[in-house]
């Protein structure tokens, strides 16, 4: 196994499975829940860890090269997703969810649009850490680590691969 392939392999394994357990720290032991962006952000984890997980199980050939390759996409999209919350936290543009704003539909009253509310909007900070979001954490990090997985894949030879 070269190098570069056996880095990008543990890359692709570790950091969405860090992230996911930084996420549930918070959620589970700090008390921020998340809101339906943070959400997107770990169902994008969970499928990198898919194929992370498969390239350490199948047998040596293109296949693993790609099941890597698979997961730092997916880990890229996780930070895209970071990236896009973020700015709805900072105010740059709009969410598109209803977990950005009180909407009142057609015949709904005020007071049923607002019970029926999110609890944890995704238009709000709720911690950050040098001035930076959770979801801008994720995307700095994802990207960082989707780049670096894809980067030390391409380097790979295919002859070489363990």
């Amino acid at each position: 196994m070269t190098n570069n392939f056996a880095r990008a392999r543990i890359v692709a394994l570790v950091v969405p499975a860090a992230l996911l357990v930084g996420a549930y720290y918070f959620e589970y032991v700090v008390g921020l829940y998340p809101c339906e962006m943070c959400w997107w952000q770990r169902y994008a984890h969970f499928v990198a860890l898919i194929p992370a997980l498969l390239a350490f199980v199948v047998p040596v050939g293109p296949l693993r090269i790609w099941l890597v390759r698979l997961a730092g996409v997916a880990i890229l999209m996780s930070g895209a997703i970071g990236a896009f919350h973020a700015g709805v936290e900072y105010g740059w543009w709009e969410g598109f969810t209803q977990c950005t704003a009180l909407t009142i539909g057609d015949g709904q009253s005020a007071l049923d649009a607002i019970m029926n509310a999110p609890t944890v909007r995704c238009d709000e900070v709720q911690w950050s850490f040098m001035g930076i979001s959770m979801a801008g954490w994720n995307f700095l990090i994802s990207t960082v680590a989707g780049v670096v997985v894809l980067v030390l894949s391409a380097r790979t030879r295919r002859s070489r691969v363990g």
